[in-house]
C-alpha cells in the first residue's frame, strides 16, 4: 500500500512543511522525519504535516505511531482527501480492513477521482474476499491512470484470486511497472509464447524460493514450443531442480548465461502458455528427491525412534515462519501477516503419538530449542544446507504442516500431504473460499477467518489431526494383523 506526501497545494503553508515534503519526495527519509517533527513542534495541529509524517511512518512499518498521527490529521481537517487515504493505508497494514474501507470511502467522497484510494479500496475489498465489488474500483483507478503499474498489478491480483487466469496473468505482466517488484532483469528479446524451434530460451528466476518452486513446473511445457531451455535459479535450488527436470539446463543466478535467443521470467510462463484453472500441470507433484539422501535420512530418522517408548503414528514436519525479506518493505509486511511463532502451534502437541520435525530455518529456527509443553520436536535443521537436503528429509515424513512459505511448495511439489496455515488476506494463488487448490493435489488450506486470529485455523487443524492420527493408527494395526 503506497503512501505519498499530500499533493494538496495548501500543505505547503509553511517553510518547515515544505522542506519535509521535499525531503520525503527525494527519499531522504531520516531528514524528512526531523523536518516533520520540527514542523509539528511549531504547530501540533498542522494537519498536512501530521498526514504526510503519518504516511511516511506507515511506509516504514511504524504503524501504531502512524495511526495516532493520521487519526489526529483527519480529526483536525476532515475535508482533506489525502489524509483519509493515508489513514486508510495504515489501517490496512494493521489488518483493520473494515476501518480501512470506510476511510477510503471518506477520501473518495471528498475526491471521487482519487486513483490511489480507488485502487487501494479495491485491494482492501479483495482481502475480504469481495472480489466482484473490488474489480469496479480497480477498473476505475486504471481508467484515471492507465499507465499506473501498481493499479494494474492490483487489478491483476484481484482477477487471479478469483481464478480468472486468462485475463489475470495477462494483466500481471504489469507487475514490472509496479512499486513492488521494480523492473525485470531481462536483457535480450522477450519471448512472446510463440514456437521458438531451433532457438534457446533463458528463463529467469523471480520472487522468492516458493515462487520458483511453484512456477518451475511450466518449464517443460515451454520447452515443447522450441529448442533449448536454460533456467536461472538461486543456488539453494539448483541441485533439486536439475534432478527434477533433467532435460533442461539449470544454472545459478551468479553464473553467466550461455548464448541464447530469447528471455522471459518464470512467473510469466502461465501467461505465455495460456494457463487456466483447468490446465494447471503436474498438480500431483513434479519434484524428485535424491534417493541416496532419502536413504540417509531414513537411517537417521530410524535412530530417532530409539529415544521413544513407542513408535509414532505420524511424523510431521513443521514450519512456522517465512523469511522476513527486510530488503523489500512490502514483502516484509506480508511476512509479518503470514508468520507465527512455534508457541502458536502448541495445541498440536495434544495429539498423541505424533513426532514433529522442525523444518524451520532462519532466525526463527531457534524456537525449536524450546518447543511447547508436551510437543515431541526433533531438530536436524543444522544438516539442511539447501532444498535438496530438505526434500530428502520431507520424503521420509508422513506430512508437513506449514505457514505459507517455500516449504509448502517444496513438500506439495514432492507429492507429500501438506496442511497450510494461510493468512486472512491470503495469496492470490490459493483462491477464495477454498480448502483445496488446483495447484497441488495434496494441499489442504486452513485460512484465518478473521485477521490476527490464528487460534481458529489451528484448532480446526487440531481436530483434523486427531482424526487423522486415529485413522492412521487403525490402519497400521490392521496391517500388523
Amino acid at each position: 500500500m503506497p503512501e505519498y506526501p499530500s499533493s494538496d497545494s495548501s500543505d505547503l503553508s509553511d517553510a518547515q512543511t515544505m522542506d519535509a515534503v521535499a525531503l520525503q519526495r527525494a527519499n531522504r527519509v531520516q531528514e524528512a522525519i526531523v523536518a516533520y517533527k520540527a514542523a509539528l513542534d511549531c504547530n501540533p495541529d498542522n494537519a498536512y504535516a501530521l498526514s504526510n509524517y503519518g504516511g511516511l511512518l506507515c511506509s516504514l512499518g511504524e504503524f501504531q505511531t502512524a495511526k495516532t498521527l493520521l487519526a489526529r490529521a483527519v480529526s483536525i481537517k476532515p475535508d482533506m482527501p489525502d489524509a483519509w487515504s493515508n489513514f486508510a493505508n495504515v489501517l490496512f497494514e494493521m489488518q483493520d480492513y473494515s476501518g480501512a474501507i470506510e476511510a477510503y470511502k471518506n477520501c473518495l467522497t471528498l475526491q471521487p477521482q482519487h486513483p490511489l484510494a480507488l485502487s487501494n479500496l479495491g485491494v482492501a475489498l479483495d482481502c475480504q474476499g469481495r472480489h466482484a465489488l473490488a474489480l469496479n474500483f480497480h477498473k476505475a483507478a486504471i481508467q484515471l491512470e492507465p499507465d499506473n503499474g501498481q493499479s494494474r498489478t492490483n487489478y491483476a491480483l484481484s482477477l487471479l484470486a478469483q481464478g480468472d487466469y486468462v485475463e489475470g496473468f495477462k494483466a500481471y505482466e504489469w507487475r514490472w511497472n509496479s512499486n513492488i517488484l521494480g523492473k525485470h532483469n531481462l536483457q535480450g528479446p522477450v519471448w512472446d509464447g510463440k514456437p521458438f524451434v531451433g532457438k534457446t530460451l533463458l528463463v529467469h528466476t523471480e520472487g522468492g524460493f516458493g515462487d520458483m518452486l511453484h512456477f518451475v513446473r511450466f518449464v517443460p511445457y515451454a520447452a515443447e514450443r522450441g529448442g533449448t531451455v536454460i533456467v536461472k535459479v538461486r543456488k539453494e535450488l539448483l541441485t533439486l531442480l536439475q534432478r527434477s527436470f533433467p532435460e533442461q539446463l539449470f544454472i545459478t543466478v551468479d553464473d553467466s548465461a550461455p548464448p541464447h535467443d530469447l528471455e522471459c521470467s518464470v512467473g510469466s510462463l502461465p501467461y505465455l502458455l495460456g494457463t487456466t484453472l483447468d490446465t494447471i500441470p503436474q498438480a500431483d507433484g513434479y519434484l524428485v528427491p535424491d534417493p541416496d539422501k532419502v536413504a540417509m535420512w531414513k537411517n537417521r530418522l530410524d535412530k530417532d525412534l530409539f529415544f521413544m517408548s513407542t513408535a509414532p503414528t505420524l511424523r510431521i514436519g513443521l514450519v512456522w515462519a517465512g523469511s522476513p525479506h527486510r530488503e523489500v518493505r512490502y514483502v516484509e509486511f506480508v511476512d509479518q501477516r503470514r508468520s507465527i511463532n512455534l508457541q502458536s502451534m502448541a495445541p498440536l502437541a495434544k495429539v498423541p503419538n505424533v513426532l514433529f520435525y522442525s523444518l524451520q530455518v532462519g532466525e526463527k529456527g531457534i524456537q525449536a530449542k524450546t518447543p511447547p509443553a508436551g510437543m515431541k520436536l526433533v531438530n536436524h535443521t543444522n544438516l539442511l544446507h539447501d532444498f535438496d537436503d530438505t526434500a530428502a528429509l520431507i520424503a521420509n515424513l508422513d506430512m508437513v504442516i506449514s505457514v505459507d512459505t517455500s516449504v509448502v511448495h517444496l513438500a506439495a511439489g514432492l507429492g507429500k500431504p501438506v496442511w497450510m496455515l494461510s493468512r486472512f488476506d491470503q495469496c492470490w494463488r490459493w483462491l477464495s473460499g477454498r480448502t483445496d487448490t488446483p495447484w497441488y493435489d495434496h494441499l489442504r488450506i486452513y485460512q484465518q477467518s478473521q485477521p490476527l486470529d490464528w487460534d481458529t485455523p489451528i484448532n480446526k487443524m487440531l481436530s483434523d489431526l486427531v482424526l487423522l492420527e486415529k485413522q492412521t493408527e487403525k490402519i497400521k494395526k490392521q496391517e500388523i494383523i
